[in-house]
């Protein structure tokens, strides 16, 4: 890949891979630890069609770099919208100055490749994938297929977006990599309308592949019919009830709770600074003996949270974060793992080549068990399955959320009954996992929508669960 993204990055800007080093090298001198320079090139474009119209198309390429010098807990970045070598000089200066003070000394930078385990997901540019005609026809038979499904169907708002990202890492620790990367996304939105009740639903999915992914086995028509699927069944569901009681999470999407609940507090930053639930608990126990959790970011197949190299330059991996229930560690990125004595372990993201890379998850999932959905819903005299969610909030110092249901029905007497609009579930991370007592052997992953926000920047995430059932929690409702 590094021909390529060279090719692309550097050539066409008057520089080369000798250029890059020199000034990472000159990053280096003085007091400063570590640093790296970040490149960045993307083109992206989105388009929206509204009940029949496309009312929005829009085209962008953009590209820049980032410089960071890191000097103990103190990191200098600065950055440039456009990539030339007196603007690497002059950010390359902003980072020194910044972080002005550590250990002295020059480290040598190392023209190096770091291999990579195996080509995780196509290296083509999605957005060449249809011609304009094509996407525009697309657009409208996802439009006519909601409207085939009910007659209820009042609102259809379809939005196809795609990227094509190239990223170039020098780093004074890993040398220099490269890493392409495609984005794609569909979303299905529709509106049912029954006398003067009104309910919306969305359905999508994406991943890193070109935009015939939606084309295959009617992927893409299959959203629109499972959109107004999920609105007409909230458009007879019942308030939910209120109070302490079972709770089955379905697999998949539901593995949302997972990600905020947990995951954040497992991030390194978080526990170096001692505000994390989690924070000193490694080796302890902090869930249920059944319960493992992973962050991993190298699954094949293009997966939306998966990288061949984290935005540090770092190979991506599987980490191992709660096993059989005791705490493992935690997702690192560079500045935090030297920090805490350990080695990062490919969790080092950014937004764009104007962030600072922070520890960030990639795709977190719980591993599946030996139970069958149907024994686990049997075994539930009363309850409520969760199957999707629309929202919620975690505090990671606590450990607290709040998630509110999407598609929930009630179990009772160990069967799936009504549907219930907008369960609330309340409880705190470490705690719903000691809960945990049944795992379904049904592990699955979200259909590839996820977008996780920290720190003001936005990534793309994978998250996955198999069906689990958790004894306690407190569901807020209006019954």
């Amino acid at each position: 890949m590094l021909p390529i993204v060279s090719d692309i990055l550097l050539t066409p800007n008057g520089l080369g891979v000798e250029d890059v080093n020199r000034l990472l090298q000159r990053s280096m001198d003085g007091a400063i630890d570590a640093a790296d320079i970040y490149f960045q090139h993307m083109q992206d474009e989105s388009w929206v069609l509204e009940d029949g119209l496309v009312k929005n198309t829009s085209f962008g390429i953009n590209e820049g770099v980032g410089v960071r010098a890191i000097s103990g807990t103190k990191t200098g970045y600065a950055y440039s919208e456009g990539i030339s070598l007196p603007a690497l000089k002059e950010a390359s200066r902003a980072a020194r100055s910044i972080a002005d003070a550590g250990q002295n000394g020059v480290i040598p930078i190392q023209s190096r490749i770091l291999p990579v385990s195996s080509i995780l997901y196509s290296q083509a540019n999605p957005l060449l994938d249809l011609n304009v005609d094509e996407k525009v026809a697309f657009l409208h038979r996802l439009y006519e297929e909601a409207l085939l499904q009910d007659r209820r169907v009042t609102h259809v708002y379809v939005s196809l977006n795609g990227c094509y990202e190239l990223i170039l890492v020098a780093d004074s620790e890993n040398g220099l990599q490269a890493d392409i990367r495609p984005l794609v996304r569909l979303s299905v939105n529709v509106v049912v309308t029954d006398k003067e009740r009104s309910e919306s639903a969305s359905a999508g999915g994406g991943g890193r592949f070109g935009y015939k992914f939606f084309l295959e086995n009617d992927r893409g028509l299959r959203y629109a019919r499972e959109a107004v699927r999920v609105a007409l069944v909230n458009l007879h569901a019942i308030p939910a009830p209120a109070g302490i009681m079972p709770v089955v999470l379905g697999p998949g999407w539901p593995g949302i709770l997972l990600h905020e609940a947990v995951g954040h507090g497992l991030e390194g930053d978080f526990n170096r600074k001692g505000s994390s639930v989690f924070a000193g608990k490694v080796g302890q126990r902090v869930a249920s003996p059944i319960c493992t959790v992973i962050d991993k970011g190298n699954i094949p197949n293009g997966q939306r949270g998966s990288l061949h190299v984290d935005d540090e330059g770092t190979p991506t991996q599987e980490t191992v974060l709660i096993e059989n229930g005791i705490l493992c560690g935690y997702m690192q990125d560079k500045l935090n793992a030297r920090l805490m004595g350990v080695k990062s372990t490919g969790n080092g993201r950014r937004e764009s080549y104007g962030s600072v890379p922070i520890p960030r998850m990639t795709s977190t999932y719980m591993l599946a068990g030996s139970h069958s959905p149907e024994d686990i819903i049997a075994s539930v005299e009363k309850g409520i399955y969760a199957v999707n969610f629309s929202g919620g909030q975690v505090d990671i110092t606590s450990g607290n959320f709040v998630f509110t249901t999407s598609e929930a029905y009630l179990i009772e007497h160990g069967r799936i009954t009504r549907p219930i609009k907008n369960a609330a579930l309340i409880g705190s991370g470490q705690e719903v996992l000691t809960k945990v007592s049944m795992i379904g052997n049904d592990l699955a992953f979200d259909p590839g929508v996820g977008t996780c926000g920290k720190d003001g920047q936005s990534v793309a995430v994978n998250v996955g669960q198999p069906t689990i059932k958790v004894d306690e929690l407190t569901v807020g409702g209006t019954d």
